[in-house]
């Protein structure tokens, strides 16, 4: 049972890999006007900001605080594409702060600090850190995590800023050519590894997709243990990383692997989902409002030039130099992969960032049980509604092909 129902699979993610060299480029964005007490921000190309736009008549905080999962990585792309030029980056706190820029690099009034995850928090879930933090405007949030602090920590869920979580069990095609799916795994008693405390293997395991005993949650983020069955064993990882990462990046395996993702076996939770405390929204409403539309549009612009937000992230990383290795091959394959699986996309609605309230509470379904026996009870009578807000939401923004 979760431990810890945050960031299935991310914690101490650290592959021992050579990274490719880090250059920035950063893209500059031209601000009109000069007068730092003026009411209304400059526009990128001069003149007032247009009103849809202007964060800061929005009565936005100063800085827009958004507490990430984990290291800097593609994934969060969306949310590095709205810091605008001359970021300036906290080592220690592993943080970094910039102007909030709008399609077209629109300076917004306010400033976006968006703060890294994983070990840089200590492993801990996000929703402890807006708890105990009151700087935190929003942060990631999974569906899983929302469910099990539900009646303790809730949280509420603005914009599914992935349509699929990443999430996935992969295995060698070379050493299991009749492997399709994860339930192929579970007919034999090949090991799986994976960390432990993930809910989607509760799932798996509950549901006989996988068998108990063939489990084994004692992955630590790296392949040694995978190579080291010479392939034997089927290993969890994210289909935005790791089948690019052993295939290129470790030299001990180089070889390529097949996956399926746990959203496509049948655990399809939203990941990386931008949330806020509940008794957070009424008096950011009008903040909000003009927020999450830019957020929206930022995935669809990162997607469709990711460079400068790429190379914010590898700039990031090499600075934060807390073992997490990201190389610009990852980065880019994880753009590609992202589009190519509908991780980013409309989803079954032409909305950008909706989200599915069937698909909320079939996750609602499956997880009860699963921390009711882990005597972790959710909220009673939890529903999807309770999980998500999609007032803010433009409809009208939607990711084309």
């Amino acid at each position: 049972m979760p431990s810890s129902p945050a960031s299935p699979g991310r914690p101490r993610r650290l592959l021992a890999v050579t990274a490719a060299a880090v250059t920035i480029a950063l893209v500059a964005a031209a601000c009109g006007g000069d007068d730092d007490e003026a009411d209304t921000p400059p526009a990128a190309g001069g003149g007032a900001v247009p009103a849809e736009f202007d964060l800061k008549a929005a009565g936005c905080p100063d800085t827009i605080v958004l507490q990430s999962d984990w290291n800097p990585e593609s994934e969060h792309g969306g949310q590095y594409q709205l810091i605008g030029p001359d970021p300036k980056i906290d080592t220690g706190k592993k943080a970094v702060t910039g102007n909030l820029v709008a399609h077209g690099g629109v300076d917004t009034g306010v400033d976006l600090e968006i703060r890294a995850g994983g070990p840089a928090i200590g492993f801990q879930t996000t929703t402890s850190q807006v708890y105990a933090d009151d700087s935190i405007t929003i942060s990631y949030v999974s569906t899983d995590e929302q469910v099990a602090l539900s009646e303790t920590q809730p949280t509420v869920a603005l914009f599914a800023a992935l349509e699929k979580s990443p999430q996935m069990i992969q295995w060698s095609p070379e050493v299991h050519p009749d492997w399709q799916t994860i339930a192929d795994i579970g007919k034999t008693d090949t090991k799986v590894l994976y960390f432990e405390g993930a809910a989607y293997m509760d799932y798996f395991t509950g549901s006989g997709i996988l068998k108990a005993s063939q489990i084994d949650g004692s992955y630590d983020g790296t392949p040694t243990n995978f190579v080291a069955s010479g392939g034997q064993f089927a290993v969890q990882g994210f289909a935005t990383s790791e089948p690019y990462t052993y295939e290129n990046e470790v030299r001990s395996w180089g070889k390529a692997m097949k996956y399926q993702l746990v959203a496509d076996a049948g655990f399809n939770f939203y990941q990386q989902a931008i949330g806020i405390r509940p008794d957070k929204i009424e008096a950011l409403k009008p903040c909000l409002t003009k927020l999450i539309p830019i957020m929206q549009q930022g995935v669809i612009d990162f997607m469709a030039d990711p460079s400068a937000a790429n190379a914010l992230i590898l700039k990031l990383v090499e600075e934060y130099n807390n073992g997490w290795i990201y190389s610009e091959g990852v980065a880019d394959y994880a753009v590609k992969t992202m589009g190519e699986l509908g991780i980013v996309g409309n989803g079954s609605t032409p909305t950008l960032g909706d989200f599915d309230e069937t698909r909320l509470q079939e996750l609602i379904d499956i997880l009860d049980p699963i921390y009711e026996k882990a005597g972790k009870p959710i909220k009673e009578g939890l529903k999807p509604s309770d999980l998500v807000d999609t007032q803010f939401l433009d409809t009208s923004i939607s990711l084309t092909s």
